[in-house]
């Protein structure tokens, strides 16, 4: 039944659909794999649309996994309407994410979005509200064919107005007047590499604005005739791609990580989360690394963690302490660096809060951090210290994601068989294919 509250939301985007001379309305929704799917309605078809849902065949939020067809409800969700600003302004476009529910009107175990909505329920349960800051890092190429840099820069490199330059520029400005806000765009290590950083808010908008903006990226590269690419390691012998993950709880509107008291202002909540995540980085490695490609950014000598160790400035660790800025309180946070922008931003999110609140439930202890470069510690010292491996591989992956029952209970028992069952035939796929370095290294020789 609908409350007072939902048709007020409704009649809302029926007035600002009328106003903004609204024609079409893209419907989205997210499959396990992080892919953006979508339905387009008529504005004719919208009212009915926010109170009914639009039925389409559900098989499709499986990814490569895909069962026999079953019938699900789009609900959109009327607080993310938004104008597309790429669209022209008469007969304009909007969109709205949707839930993904069954004809009965529970929700899909199958959504993505639920899969992060019930997580942040059990947070809610416990006190905490879940914020999360990404540093989104992609490349531009000359086309989807190659990987043509379009620039040789380098960290923080200011280029002479260029097509990069100007990509970036209408990027960000896309991005705010669709309602997202930026802290920062630059250029990163890598030639033709940049990043964007977005505002902190809670993970449910995170999770959508991520799929907006990897979105309106390539949306505007392909305008200018290019191609941007969250591939996670797109060119052999320089820097990934990363979606490093700025993290906090807050309680009772203040920042639960605060400590005024300690050395580092970490709360014993915060050591606890930190401690939950290093403990369980490898399990959910799957999801937030889920592509056989996200191994090879994962290696020692490219600024991506390889070992789950964590440090205030060391920045070859898997999670570090950004710097705390007196009179901040609220921006004390930790920063996970594991995940890739590859990645499915709602199950990420999900597991990443899953893992550190297991560590606050269990009032896991916090190794200490490393001082020094974790990559010039022997195994013995890395060991003895805690420190563990992340996956070397999607299979590997594979094998410790199947045995966690953190990553079940997080994902639903739905979720993490199909997902497993999605990576299984990725990797199967990569099995039988013979790459290049097979055919330059083995071919002259054997």
């Amino acid at each position: 039944m609908m409350n007072e509250r939902d048709q007020k939301a409704i009649d809302y985007v029926l007035h600002l659909a009328k106003e903004q001379d609204v024609r079409f309305i893209r419907l989205w929704f997210t499959d396990i794999l992080g892919y953006l799917k979508g339905i387009a309605i008529t504005v004719g078809e919208l009212e009915d649309a926010l109170i009914r849902g639009v039925g389409f065949d559900g098989s499709s939020v499986e990814g490569f996994a895909r069962v026999d067809e079953s019938d699900m409800v789009a609900l959109p969700d009327a607080s993310t309407f938004r104008i597309l600003p790429w669209r022209p302004k008469q007969n304009a476009v909007a969109r709205m994410f949707c839930d993904v529910s069954k004809p009965d009107g529970r929700p899909s175990e199958v959504d993505p979005r639920h899969v992060l909505k019930r997580n942040l329920e059990l947070a809610a349960k416990l006190g905490y509200t879940y914020y999360v800051g990404p540093e989104l890092e992609f490349f531009y190429f000359k086309d989807s064919e190659s990987t043509q840099f379009i620039d040789n820069g380098g960290y923080f490199d200011q280029i002479p107005m260029d097509l990069a330059t100007e990509m970036r520029r209408e990027t960000v400005l896309t991005l705010t007047e669709i309602g997202i806000p930026i802290k920062y765009s630059l250029h990163e290590g890598a030639p033709s590499q940049y990043e964007i950083n977005m505002q902190y808010t809670d993970a449910l908008s995170m999770g959508d604005n991520v799929m907006t903006a990897r979105l309106v990226i390539k949306e505007v590269a392909l305008r200018h005739g290019t191609y941007a690419s969250f591939m996670p390691k797109p060119v052999y012998g320089i820097n990934g791609s990363g979606l490093h993950v700025n993290l906090s709880l807050f309680q009772g509107g203040r920042n639960a990580f605060y400590d005024p008291r300690d050395a580092m202002k970490l709360s014993s909540i915060a050591k606890k989360f930190l401690a939950g995540i290093l403990r369980y980085a490898p399990e959910i490695a799957i999801v937030t690394n889920q592509w056989v490609n996200s191994y090879k950014r994962l290696l020692p000598g490219y600024e991506a963690p390889v070992y789950t160790s964590w440090a205030l400035v060391n920045h070859s660790d898997m999670i570090r302490i950004p710097s705390f800025k007196t009179g901040r309180e609220d921006s004390v946070r930790l920063e996970f660096r594991a995940p890739d922008p590859a990645c499915n931003p709602y199950l990420a999110f999900a597991v990443i809060l899953a893992a550190g609140l297991q560590g606050i439930e269990e009032e896991l202890p916090l190794p200490a951090p490393t001082d020094e470069n974790v990559f010039n510690m022997s195994e013995e010292e890395r060991l003895a210290r805690g420190i563990n491996t992340l996956p070397g591989s999607l299979w590997e992956a594979i094998l410790l994601a199947e045995k966690s029952d953190l990553l079940r209970k997080a994902l639903g028992d739905q979720v993490f068989y199909s997902l497993l069952q999605n990576k299984k035939i990725e990797w199967d796929n990569y099995r039988r294919h013979v790459t290049d370095f097979e055919i330059k290294r083995y071919l002259p020789v054997l």
